[in-house]
């Protein structure tokens, strides 16, 4: 029996639920035994013909997550039945030897187990691969050609989606390219989107510069500004779990929430990756995308409904409500030697590529305020980092402490607080804290846990994070991507933090070891406010170790 007292259901027997989706009408839910959905399309109306081009196509990017994800939505039917993919990159080679290189990777991955030979046949046999500089204009005449020919019936080769798996050096040149082939131009009858991955910019003046830049070849509705953290379920959830539920909102402000903090930490060091890490760090990486993102889905105010500007209209309302972030309410770290998961890691100053006197931070925590009426007065607390004893990416909302007239011998700091955490990665679920009197005799008060499980209601589906990203850009769906003045409003929120730490170079890094919480800084930033940071990992029933 489970825990409700149904009988136990196997991952391949869900249990019923009622799912809402973006578009959906909560007014318009029937009879509790129907599902509370609304299709993204016309139910039937099959996907118009589109042609994938990945720039970047020999990539780390495309190879994991852009083909996989593609193949687990041939797998769900959720490809048009004229579907291409060209790849094109710097490198020599044919078609048939990116198909090969292509199969032995999705072979090789764990996650992939979901496409079969025969979903897989289904795809390999539409992609065409192509050798090209990004930067030269032939490349884009003879792509120009190559897609004609993959939508013969399709006027100037019919709906593109391009996307940009590439260093962010070449976003601004490729989209120039594609405006002087013509290549970007869209008609009645044919589409033209651009997905661009992360870094967009690299601080409020580089971000500014770049949108303006794009937009002078492309428009906003043409622009999809990628986070993969937005194609996990569980933060898709979150507007789900505010808007479609009664019991949420009501709560949801200043007078009933305490503070919130948001996790985002990582075991692993920079893998290889010095290079790049040298020229970002940890607040630049994660800050004003992740983090930033996850903040405006859990603090943004109800938008009208979920349609695309009207929610991206409220988070860019919240990054712009943002109060300016000051050194005083922000700690830097840097790992040193340590051992993370019985693993030796070393020193962050001694891995590839990274100055032996490094300043760049591997870690970040904050304290910030949104200056609106909802949270005035109520801190968020974020922190992100490299090498750190758990994988956990959660956010945890308290609430403000009962009265305790009731309680009068009970010392305060000893009652369980009221918490609502949101397990975003990699254990998806929810869990509630409150108090209960154990039992017996006296009143003893101790704190226990309601936990959800997404695996204990919903079977699995296999994903990478990327299916429902770019099933959304073939279908025009923006909800989930940024548009420009977004992507401004997070860094601008980070500038002046970015500026005063360029300022003044930390000197007392590394400053906390690999496989710890932090260093001691960020308890100390949290705790002048009579506050701790929330244990990595949490302790819920489910937690299984760094899955």
């Amino acid at each position: 029996m489970d825990r409700d007292g149904t009988q136990g259901r196997t991952p391949s027997q869900p249990r019923p639920g009622k799912p809402l989706t973006r578009g959906s009408d909560p007014a318009a839910t029937a009879g509790a035994g129907e599902r509370a959905t609304a299709a993204k399309r016309p139910s039937g109306r099959p996907l118009a013909p589109a042609t994938l081009t990945i720039f970047g196509a020999g990539g780390d990017l495309t190879s994991r997550l852009i083909v996989p994800a593609l193949g687990h939505l041939v797998r769900v039917k959720e490809l048009p039945d004229s579907f291409a993919v060209i790849g094109i990159d710097h490198n020599d080679g044919t078609t048939e030897q990116w198909r090969q290189r292509l199969t032995e990777t999705v072979q090789g991955s764990r996650r992939d187990a979901g496409i079969d030979e025969d979903v897989w046949s289904w795809l390999v046999q539409r992609m065409h691969y192509m050798r090209g500089d990004f930067t030269e204009p032939d490349t884009f005449s003879r792509l120009g050609k190559l897609l004609s020919d993959q939508q013969p019936g399709q006027s100037g080769g019919g709906n593109v989606l391009f996307y940009l798996a590439v260093g962010d050096r070449f976003f601004g040149p490729i989209i120039d390219q594609l405006g002087r082939a013509g290549l970007a131009c869209q008609s009645e009858n044919a589409w033209r989107r651009v997905i661009i991955e992360k870094p967009f910019g690299h601080d409020f003046a580089s971000a500014k510069a770049l949108n303006a830049r794009i937009l002078k070849v492309l428009s906003e509705d043409q622009i999809y500004r990628i986070d993969h953290f937005l194609g996990k379920e569980t933060v898709q959830n979150i507007l789900v779990l505010r808007f479609a539920n009664g019991i949420f909102e009501p709560l949801w402000n200043r007078d009933h929430i305490d503070h919130v903090q948001i996790t985002a930490a990582e075991t692993v060091g920079v893998e290889g990756r010095g290079r790049f890490y040298e020229q970002t760090g940890a607040l630049r990486d994660m800050v004003p995308n992740h983090l930033f993102q996850l903040l405006a889905m859990i603090a943004m105010e109800p938008p009208i409904s979920f349609n695309a500007d009207a929610v991206r209209a409220k988070k860019t309302e919240l990054l712009q409500a943002i109060h300016p972030i000051g050194a005083g309410d922000a700690v830097r770290g840097q790992y040193g030697a340590g051992s993370v998961l019985g693993k030796k890691v070393e020193n962050y100053r001694r891995e590839p590529n990274v100055a032996a006197n490094s300043a760049t931070e591997t870690y970040v925590a904050l304290k910030l305020g949104v200056d609106n009426w909802r949270w005035a007065g109520v801190p968020f607390y974020l922190r992100t980092g490299k090498a750190l004893s758990t994988r956990t990416t959660e956010i945890s909302v308290q609430f403000r402490q009962a009265p305790y007239s009731l309680f009068r011998d009970t010392p305060v700091e000893k009652l369980p607080a009221n918490v609502l955490t949101l397990r975003i990665q990699p254990d998806e679920g929810l869990s509630v804290s409150f108090s209960a009197k154990r039992p017996g005799a006296e009143i003893e008060i101790d704190g226990v846990e309601m936990d959800f499980a997404y695996r204990d209601y919903f079977a699995p589906i296999a994903s990478v994070g990327y299916e429902t990203l770019i099933y959304d850009c073939l279908i025009g769906d923006a909800t989930l991507f940024q548009r420009a003045d977004t992507v401004e409003a997070a860094w601008c929120a980070v500038q002046g933090l970015l500026d005063a730490w360029a300022r003044a170079p930390a000197g007392d890094f590394p400053n906390y070891a690999a496989g710890g919480a932090g260093p001691e800084a960020a308890d100390r930033l949290i705790a002048r406010d009579g506050r701790a940071w929330r244990p990595l990992g949490g302790s819920h029933r489910h937690r299984n170790g760094d899955a």
